[in-house]
């Protein structure tokens, strides 16, 4: 399976302001002036061999979009899509191009219903044009009425009901399997207000777990758990770790998301091959994302005590093949 991350920030959408791109301006060019090489950066090419190497965060943004991550089926014309956040905007563009003029087929599995997970939706333009079918998964019960009341005035001044694609709702049950886009897909409830659902997606032997908006207590040995035989083997976890372990564990108990530290204990528990940290603080500059990535990954190098776990974190625009 293909992962891409159209949208990783959590909560509200934090994009780069002006400034920060001056920032990464001048820090690229101070680097160039201290490099042995810097009067020979004239060529293009050089100049992007230059940038590539430099730290992500210099050279690159995560992204200031929320939450929505596409899964690539083997479906021709077929999309999966994990929440409705600001990124689902772009993905929306970037489908009807690839669909090239014919109809789509998109399949929505929402995590909850809280707004930066469906604030994109009224900006996705195939729920505009007559041919699309989009069907929204979840297993809130108010699925359609909260889609239709962010659209409803004062809120928004294109009502639900003039769209023009085929919009379906279809509720699921937790710890079932469905079948979606030759996707088997299981929700399993979370630890959130109003309570959200992480989603396991199997497809020919190949495992990705989509876990978002998801506490767990450190000493709650029940749920650490259950969480680890959910995450079982997987290829790839999409794991909420928008605080620091002291934050999720002090400051900012019960409020219902987790920790870099936590990710990486529980896929160690349960033996997955990569930890992909998600729903980032939008309070975090890339400079701060940059270091919780690098703290990661000497936690989990100490933390080890089988094989290790590849840990990268998500950001706008990033292709993850599993």
């Amino acid at each position: 399976m293909q992962i891409t991350f159209w949208g990783t920030r959590g909560s509200i959408a934090a994009p780069l302001s002006a400034k920060g791109v001056r920032d990464k301006i001048v820090d690229a060019v101070m680097a160039a002036a201290q490099a042995p090489e810097g009067a020979a950066l004239a060529g293009r090419d050089k100049a992007e061999a230059f940038v590539d190497a430099m730290p992500f965060s210099q050279k690159g943004t995560f992204g200031g979009n929320t939450s929505c991550v596409e899964v690539e089926t083997d479906q021709p014309d077929h999309f999966l899509i994990c929440d409705l956040g600001t990124g689902v905007r772009e993905l929306g563009l970037s489908a009807l191009g690839r669909l090239g003029g014919r109809s789509g087929t998109f399949d929505v599995l929402l995590s909850h219903l809280h707004w930066d997970h469906i604030m994109g939706f009224p900006f996705f333009v195939p729920a505009y044009i007559p041919g699309h079918v989009i069907r929204i998964h979840g297993c809130h019960d108010q699925l359609e009425a909260a889609l239709k009341a962010q659209q409803s005035a004062p809120c928004f001044p294109v009502p639900f009901g003039v769209l023009g694609a085929t919009i379906e709702f279809h509720v699921l049950t937790p710890d079932q399997t469905t079948e979606i886009g030759g996707v088997s897909v299981t929700p399993s409830l979370q630890h959130h207000g109003n309570d959200s659902y992480g989603y396991r997606l199997e497809r020919a032997g190949t495992c990705v777990v989509y876990s978002t908006d998801s506490e767990h207590g450190i000493e709650d040995e029940e749920d650490l758990h259950r969480f680890a035989k959910f995450f079982q083997g997987a290829d790839l976890v999409i794991f909420d770790a928008m605080y620091s372990l002291a934050d999720a564990a002090t400051v900012k108990q019960d409020w219902g998301h987790s920790s870099n530290v936590m990710g990486v204990d529980l896929c160690h528990r349960a033996g997955v091959k990569r930890l992909a940290l998600f729903h980032h603080e939008p309070v975090h500059g890339d400079g701060k994302l940059q270091v919780l990535l690098e703290q990661t990954l000497r936690y989990e190098a100490l933390a080890r005590e089988g094989d290790a776990l590849e840990v990268i974190a998500s950001y706008d625009g990033l292709v993850v093949t599993v």
